[in-house]
């Protein structure tokens, strides 16, 4: 069995995530998503999130292509995480491009391409005006 993981905050969760799990799934046959907690989004990315972390993991357990939601409690831990959940592939949008290059060791990292005309940036910004 080939298990990927991805990691992200998924808050406000539109088919742009959707699109990005889907593509993630395809990789493997099975999908760890590592969703940031509350404490982790606004303690080292000064993010606040819309839902909380209870009803973000909630929401990306009912689609069909996440096989598990784990807490992604700080930056640190996804060496961890791909040791002990024995991840094949570590994938994560091309905005992160690069930045996660030193997991090679560990196993094949992807950077799929983003959904060019969504973001949740884009979606608070539109809701603002």
């Amino acid at each position: 069995m080939k298990k990927i993981i991805t990691y992200g905050t998924f808050d406000l969760l539109h088919y742009g995530h959707i699109n990005l799990l889907r593509r993630a799934k395809k990789l493997g046959d099975y999908l760890i998503v590592a969703l940031s907690t509350d404490e982790f989004n606004w303690n080292s990315k000064q993010k606040k999130c819309y839902f909380n972390y209870e009803k973000r993991k909630m929401l990306l357990e009912a689609i069909r292509y996440v096989d598990l939601v784990i807490p992604e409690e700080n930056w640190e831990q996804k060496v961890n995480d791909i040791k002990e959940f024995k991840i094949d592939t570590f994938v994560m949008g091309n905005d992160w491009e690069g930045k996660f290059d030193f997991l090679k060791d560990l196993c094949e990292v992807v950077y799929l391409p983003r959904t060019k005309e969504i973001s949740t940036t884009q979606i608070k910004k539109d809701l603002k005006e």
